[in-house]
């Protein structure tokens, strides 16, 4: 007998043994009674344990429920009835999108009962898993696989986008050893990108397989022409492979990613400037100490829970990150900025106080907190790393070609020098390091694509619109007649500086001028953009044919990409390529399902990964706007 006056471990229900299986209405019935009644199941003569207690009630009726439907199986009702033609087309439909979001949905999630529940609502069949994942697989890839080589065979040259060597600034979403994804793409001359193919790397890899790989694609691409491919974008072996390719093959123009010339230029700082270095070490004191001792962490976290309605840690790097990656010590300067006014609030809680009497450490603490000076240069750090991050960002959307690459240092550099004058940074210092960043990603093409490409043609005096060589040194005028003269023929060299001097002197029309560089507003961003960019390459094509070797030059050069960003891949799909890479199957599976996905994805011009729109629109909507330094800086003299 179980006493049911006090919630019981098991349920104990009267039935007779002569009597049939009870249904779960009566069970629940009988428990309800029993659980108000107790003094009634002394009446009872035989009990019915359920040993998972009043939980087990759900359970046994969908057990009896599915004895009933087996005992006197009744069809689902059925769905609309449809056309032939329009369930294909339906199925058709869905196996794409399930291709084109492959690792946010999965082959699996079409067996969910929920999910067939729902074709039968709308009167369609199931789609077997087996189907998807085999033969309309292979349709849907040899059909992308035959537009992506039906426009590249349509283009006269391309340039090879190589990017995924070099893990993206931060990236931590591959554990050392597990798949790496390496995109291989082809920009055409009218601004489309094309998908190749995709090479999976684990660990280190050498120069020299780089080398193979992207030679291996120009080959398969161009078969003996060769000087199809004008040349490669690569966010990784400028050094090594792609000079390699350039000085073996030298009508090959090889560029290292701007994205990655920009985005380490925080490491750069990170290392070279004084500044983030004070910054870094009095962070991690600073963290350290409030995450260490547990009388200031709980009132920190009291004060976060009061101020920002979460608590948490400040996150502080392990001790043995690397150096050479300021990715950590931005993080935690972003997470003393963010709690700011609860830090300050700690300095006025009494179990501050009482600490302060017996640990020098907090009082060196709180003297450094109490100086504007602390908060001001880890303003000044937070300041100039969202500066390059942004900057990176810009790059990331709009992928510019190479002749923006000297605009877009220069208009860097005057950033960084009105940063060093609000905060007072020595601006020789932060110059340096600018410059050997500067150095190490220049091209002599960055300097022949600037005067080469009307979209920077600069109005004179006299009206006519010319090349700005005004604007570059001595050094690269130099590296423009060089670069056009490796170019051509060493016959028809100095011709094609004959036509450079032409150029020099005559430029653009103005009226072909201004129509290249007509502007108009960009819906989505709101910014100015040019209207038609592929126009500074036409203009050279069916204008200014009385240029016939510069000409050449310049839409072979106009067109290039200055950064290799672009598809990006699920990291729930690189989870499942890294789980099934000895599988020879599953691997031809994955490059299958990686074309389909990106091919889709640069046909609608978008990069993101499924996870990067969610966190956007789904998290963002949460957090709202970016509020990091909002309401953050306090009146140090009021504490």
């Amino acid at each position: 007998m179980v006493d049911l006056a006090y919630p019981p471990s098991v349920v104990s229900i009267a039935t007779n043994s002569a009597a049939p299986s009870p249904s779960a209405v009566s069970i629940a019935a009988a428990y309800s009674h029993q659980h108000h009644h107790p003094h009634h199941q002394q009446n009872q003569q035989q009990q019915l344990v359920l040993s998972g207690g009043k939980e087990d009630l759900g359970a046994l009726a969908m057990l009896e429920d599915s004895v009933k439907r087996l005992k006197s199986p009744k069809a689902s009702p059925p769905g609309p009835t449809l056309a032939k033609a329009h369930v294909d087309s339906a199925l058709d439909f869905l196996a794409d999108w399930v291709f084109e979001c492959y690792g946010s949905v999965s082959f699996s999630s079409l067996d969910h009962p929920k999910f067939k529940a729902f074709l039968n609502q709308v009167g369609l069949p199931p789609l077997s898993k087996r189907e998807l994942a085999t033969t309309r697989l292979d349709a849907k890839y040899h059909e992308a696989k035959a537009e992506s080589d039906a426009k590249i065979h349509d283009a006269m040259f391309f340039q090879i986008s190589s990017d995924g060597w070099k893990p993206k600034e931060y990236s931590s979403h591959a554990a050392a050893g597990e798949e790496n994804l390496v995109h291989l793409s082809v920009n055409l001359p009218n601004g489309t990108t094309v998908f190749r193919r995709a090479v999976f790397t684990s660990g280190y890899v050498p120069s020299k397989y780089a080398e193979e790989i992207l030679w291996d694609t120009i080959t398969e691409i161009c078969g003996g022409s060769v000087q199809q491919c004008v040349g490669i974008v690569s966010d990784k072996f400028k050094a090594k492979a792609l000079r390699n390719l350039e000085n073996q093959h030298p009508w090959m123009v090889n560029l290292c990613c701007q994205y990655q010339g920009f985005a380490s230029l925080i490491n750069d700082f990170g290392k070279d400037l004084p500044l983030f270095k004070i910054v870094a070490d009095n962070c991690v004191k600073l963290a350290s100490f409030v995450n260490s001792k547990p009388q200031i962490r709980r009132s920190f976290q009291k004060y976060q829970l009061q101020e920002y309605g979460h608590a948490g840690l400040l996150r502080v790097p392990f001790r043995n990150f690397q150096t050479s990656d300021f990715g950590p010590i931005y993080t935690m300067v972003e997470d003393i900025l963010t709690s700011a006014r609860a830090l300050h609030l700690v300095l006025l809680d009494e179990s501050y106080k009482i600490v302060s009497t017996e640990e020098p450490i907090a009082r060196e603490i709180e003297e450094m907190m109490r100086k504007p000076q602390f908060w001001n240069e880890l303003e000044a750090v937070h300041s100039l790393v969202k500066l390059i991050k942004l900057t990176c960002q810009e790059i990331e959307s709009e992928k510019p070609r190479i002749a923006q690459c000297l605009p877009q240092w220069e208009e860097l550099r005057v950033k960084i020098k009105e940063w060093c004058s609000k905060f007072h940074v020595a601006e020789g210092h932060a110059d340096k390091v600018l410059d050997k960043r500067f150095k190490k990603n220049y091209h002599p093409a960055w300097s022949a694509a600037f005067i080469l490409d009307p979209l920077y043609l600069i109005r004179d005096a006299s009206g006519k619109y010319l090349p700005p060589f005004k604007y570059l040194t001595p050094e690269q005028e130099k590296d423009v007649d060089r670069l056009i003269t490796r170019l051509v023929s060493r016959e028809e060299a100095h011709i094609a500086l004959m036509e450079l001097m032409k150029w020099r002197t005559e430029g653009l029309d103005p009226v072909y001028a201004q129509a290249v560089q007509l502007k108009q507003r960009d819906p989505i961003t709101g910014k100015m953009k040019i209207a038609n960019p592929q126009s500074s390459r036409l203009v050279w094509e069916t204008y200014l044919t009385e240029f016939k070797l510069l000409g050449k030059v310049a839409v072979r050069l106009i067109f290039l990409h200055a950064t290799s960003c672009g598809f990006k891949c699920n990291w729930s799909l690189m989870r499942w390529i890294s789980a099934h890479s000895h599988s020879r199957a599953g691997m031809e599976r994955a490059q299958k399902l990686i074309f389909i996905s990106a091919h889709s994805k640069m046909e609608k011009r978008e990069f993101s990964s499924d996870e990067d729109k969610d966190n956007a629109e789904v998290f963002g909507l949460a957090n709202g706007e970016d509020d990091v330094l909002n309401e953050v800086f306090v009146d140090t003299s009021s504490v």
